[in-house]
Order: C-alpha cells, then structure tokens, then sequence
C-alpha cells in the first residue's frame, strides 16, 4: 500500500529505502542535505497544522511522525528547531499506538513511530516508551529508552538540550552530559 499524500510516501521511501540505521543514527552533512532538500518545506508548511489532519490513516501518521521527530533533528542540528515539532510528534505516534497502527509494522518501523515518546521530557511519556520498546523484545533498542526515561525520572528535562534551549545546567545535569548522556 502507497501513502495518498505525496510527501507522505516519499519520506516512507526515503527513511526506510534510502537511508539506513548508519544514516538514521549517525547522520551527517549527506543525510541532512538530502533530508532538507526533499523534507524542509512540508515541515515548514505542515508543521502547525492540527494532529487529526495527519491521522487519517496509518501510512499518513507514519510518515508525519517522522517528518516532525525525525526530520527537524537532522534540519537543525545544534538549534531549538530540531524539537519544535515534538509536541505534534507525540501526538500523532500516541494516537496511532492507541489505534494499533503500530500492528504488522517490521521492529524499524515500529521503533520510529514510537520514537516520539522517547525524545518526550515528559515521564508518563517515557513510561509509556519503556513499555512500547520493552514489547519489541530487542535489549539494545530498550536499552536506550532506559537511559532517556532515566534523564527524565532524574532531571525532568533532558540535559543536552539545555543549551540549545537556553536553559542553564545544573552541576549534575553537566556531568550526565559528560557520561554520554547526549543522545
């Protein structure tokens, strides 16, 4: 099946056909100029749209979770911007998990649709990842979402973003940092 929004099957094809595991969690300057050349005007134009416009149906909240988690955090590095789509984010990828869209889905595909719940400051979202992650049965994978939901339990926030975010860092929060909590 082909997502009806044309943006919407090209993201699909390009995250999960295109790109791979090295791009999608190492990037670099080649994987954000492609994702800001084919990407960076529908989150500029879709961005602040209502989440029920993209929940039409499973391909189309797919694709729009990526655009608004994935996609901003490869735009703008190093800038506020990378999250400021993560509320839309989240909404969408908690909605489609309510609905099961996440059903049939291969682990990757799951994995980013959930995603949101990960990069959430909030903790009943990073309980709800653990749980999502946990049903995937892949250790490395929930091994991850383990450490965000701790940086949440322990500091309510994440600290790598403080800077970004203007946000002034505790002592403590600056040696989570330096452990390699900066994902």
């Amino acid at each position: 099946m082909q997502a009806r929004r044309p943006w919407a099957a090209e993201i699909l094809h390009v995250w999960f056909h295109v790109l791979g595991p090295d791009d999608w969690f190492r990037g670099g300057p080649g994987v954000d100029a492609l994702l800001r050349r084919r990407f960076e005007r529908p989150w500029h134009a879709l961005r602040h749209r209502p989440a029920r416009e993209f929940l039409t149906d499973p391909l189309t909240a797919r694709a729009a979770v990526l655009l608004f988690d994935q996609v901003p955090r490869n735009l703008f590095r190093d800038d506020a911007c990378a999250f400021a789509s993560d509320t839309l984010a989240r909404t969408i990828a908690v909605t489609a998990l309510d609905c099961g869209w996440d059903s049939g889905l291969d682990r990757s595909e799951r994995q980013f649709l959930a995603m949101p719940l990960m990069h959430s400051e909030r903790i009943a979202d990073q309980r709800r990842s653990l749980e999502v992650f946990a049903a995937m049965g892949d250790p490395y994978i929930l091994s991850f979402a383990r450490s965000h939901h701790a940086m949440i339990a322990r500091f309510g926030r994440f600290p790598h973003r403080n800077e970004v975010l203007g946000r002034r860092s505790t002592p403590a929060e600056e040696a989570a940092i330096a452990a390699g909590n900066a994902w």
